[in-house]
């Protein structure tokens, strides 16, 4: 059963529904219990970085986070809001996320006039690393985006994919059981669902 985190912030319905898709068991939650019975997590997230970790933190969801992410390593994946609550810090209200990975979420800066922010529609991801979770996807897949700040790993070597907005930034992380998207796989049609399939698959070491 995969756990799909409700703290009041996310398209909780469609990934759900792209889950019940690809035939994996999954549930909408904010129970601590229903958490640490679950196999896998996913912390999806739209909106303002201050709020969400708020919200969490109001909801008594940072602990159980923690003890399964971090302690019982339990696959997890972050989406678009949710990935960037995985880092240490964000620009977006100059606030502290939960420090699962060495990353910090940071405001596009772009000096290119015609490119608008936020960073909205469909783009493609350059893998930068094998890993599960692209299984089956190549340079030439599509995902939405929509975010207005990006993701900076401290360390190359847990960048999973790159995409192409004015420079190159990392649009998903991995390390170790912790994977975050800032695209929405939930809305990014086959390759989306073949992405999700490949989380709710997932067996790691």
């Amino acid at each position: 059963m995969l756990a799909i985190i409700d703290y009041g912030m996310g398209n909780l319905g469609s990934i759900l529904n792209m889950l019940k898709k690809v035939g994996a068991r999954a549930t909408i939650t904010s129970d601590p219990a229903v958490i640490d019975s679950a196999s896998k997590i996913i912390l999806p997230g739209v909106g303002h970085f201050a709020a969400g970790i708020k919200s969490l933190k109001e909801r008594g969801l940072v602990d159980p986070l923690r003890r399964n992410v971090l302690e019982t390593k339990k696959p997890t994946l972050g989406i678009c809001l949710g990935a960037q609550l995985l880092t240490e810090f964000s620009e977006e209200g100059n606030v502290e996320g939960l420090g699962f990975i060495k990353a910090k979420t940071l405001r596009f800066q772009l000096d290119d006039a015609t490119l608008k922010v936020p960073h909205m529609g469909w783009n493609l991801i350059a893998p930068q690393k094998s890993s599960p979770l692209l299984e089956g996807l190549s340079s030439q897949s599509r995902f939405y985006f929509v975010h207005s700040y990006f993701l900076k790993a401290e360390s190359p070597s847990d960048v999973l994919t790159k995409t192409h907005y004015g420079f190159d930034f990392a649009s998903a992380l991995e390390h170790q059981n912790i994977f975050a998207a800032q695209f929405h796989p939930e809305k990014s049609h086959k390759f989306g669902m073949r992405l999700m399939k490949n989380f709710a698959d997932l067996r790691l070491n």
